[in-house]
């Protein structure tokens, strides 16, 4: 079992930084892929960006690609997700995510391959 806490979020102006931090306990998190999904007001869960078991691959969604960067720190079992260059339509609340999947090599992209949730961090950006 994994339990997973999102922190960092908050409120920031438009074009500004934010990073957010996901402690996982439990299981050592660098046995899982992870990933960062988000859910705006009235609209879907959508993925965010992922990291594979191995830490060697990333990937991310084309809305966030070339603005944020998730990385792992599997000593602290910690994974964070920096994001830059905030926009308006970043504003959601924030989930990060871990599977349970050991045979996966690659980035994990939908919420339904994912088994553990945090309860989410809020993220508001100002125009």
């Amino acid at each position: 079992q994994v339990q997973l806490v999102e922190s960092g979020g908050g409120l920031v102006q438009a074009g500004g930084s934010l990073r957010l931090s996901c402690a996982a306990s439990g299981r050592t998190s660098s046995s899982y892929a992870m990933g960062w999904f988000r859910q705006a007001p009235g609209k879907e869960r959508e993925f965010v960006a992922g990291i594979s078991r191995s830490d060697v691959n990333t990937y991310y969604a084309a809305s966030v690609k070339g603005r944020s960067s998730i990385s792992r720190d599997n000593a602290k079992n910690t994974m964070y997700l920096q994001m830059n260059s905030l926009k308006p339509e970043d504003t959601a609340v924030y989930y990060c995510a871990a599977s349970r999947r050991i045979y996966t090599v690659g980035v994990l992209t939908t919420a339904d391959e994912y088994d553990y949730w945090g309860q989410g961090a809020q993220v508001t950006v100002s125009s």
